[in-house]
């Protein structure tokens, strides 16, 4: 982990990287599979015995989404959420999957709009670097319990 974030620091510029600014970036790396909030964040740096308050966890996720080490993420949930950002600049953004249910957000590898971006570039001579898409819906523990809530004894249709 010690070596990613010396990776990051090159990015910080004239910032210092702060030994909040570092504990948030361990955060982020040891659930880089997890889209997090500042209050995540907060929550997990506490687990951790740190001190850091959440309005600092606010500003250092600020910064860093600027540096361009987070994205900030919005799924319409009324709450922001950040993930790592790829250091690879040709790596396009990814697609989420975003459960109504319970609220888990899963990540789609997979890009299928490469063929959709070509056709766009070259209708309106737009060069596309990146895109952003999300579906909503239940996931397939959520699916199940549905399933089961219908199927209950004395339950009307």
């Amino acid at each position: 982990m010690d070596k990613k974030i010396e990776a990051m620091e090159s990015q910080f510029k004239e910032y210092r990287l702060t030994p909040q600014r570092r504990l948030v970036l361990e955060i982020f790396l040891q659930h880089r599979q997890r889209h997090l909030s500042a209050e995540e964040v907060f929550t997990f740096s506490r687990a951790r015995g740190e001190e850091i308050g959440l309005a600092t966890i606010y500003r250092t996720l600020e910064l860093l989404e600027g540096l361009g080490l987070i994205h900030k993420l919005n799924f319409g949930d009324g709450r922001s959420r950040y993930e790592l950002a790829h250091q690879d600049l040709s790596h396009h953004h990814h697609h989420h999957l975003v459960c109504l249910g319970c609220d888990e957000i899963f990540e789609v590898e997979d890009d299928l709009l490469h063929q959709l971006e070509e056709v766009i570039e070259q209708k309106h001579g737009f060069d596309i670097v990146n895109h952003n898409l999300q579906f909503y819906g239940y996931c397939s523990k959520c699916q199940g319990k549905e399933k089961k809530a219908r199927q209950a004894p004395g339950k009307e249709d």
